[in-house]
């Protein structure tokens, strides 16, 4: 029971971010390592900045 309560809390702060346009990290870390393992891995407040610069300026984000 408790593991499903962790899962469901993780998935709702998933969706939470993703509906204020920010990407999960480690969704972002494992698909840098498995399509893009020349790039550096960023710290997660490189990559918050980096998501947050991408939705409020409009420079998109997608790589893939």
């Amino acid at each position: 029971m408790n593991t499903k309560l962790v899962q469901l809390w993780h998935r709702l702060v998933q969706t939470a971010r993703l509906s204020c346009g920010i990407p999960d990290y480690d969704v972002y870390v494992t698909h840098l390592r498995t399509h893009h393992p020349e790039r550096k891995i960023p710290t997660y407040a490189e990559f918050f900045r980096e998501r947050q610069a991408a939705r409020y300026k409009g420079t998109g984000g997608r790589c893939c």
